[in-house]
């Protein structure tokens, strides 16, 4: 899953907002609107700019609760 943030802080500043994402997996969605799961951002790929990074994301009730 890419997330759709130029860094892993700006990703934090989004705490208890929906998620910014593009699904990149063929065997069925990633995104859960509640639990926990894996993305990153990679901009060498994407094209997208901003920092690579990956981060653990913690969601409830669609809103993001926690990044590692």
């Amino acid at each position: 899953m890419i997330l759709n943030y130029k860094s892993k802080k700006e990703l934090k500043e989004h705490i208890g907002q929906p998620l910014r994402y593009s699904e990149t997996s063929l065997f069925g969605p990633e995104y859960k609107a509640n639990g926990t799961f894996c993305g990153s951002n990679r901009p060498q790929i994407t094209g997208n700019g901003g920092r690579e990074f990956f981060a653990s994301v913690t969601m409830e009730d669609g809103l993001i609760k926690g990044v590692k």
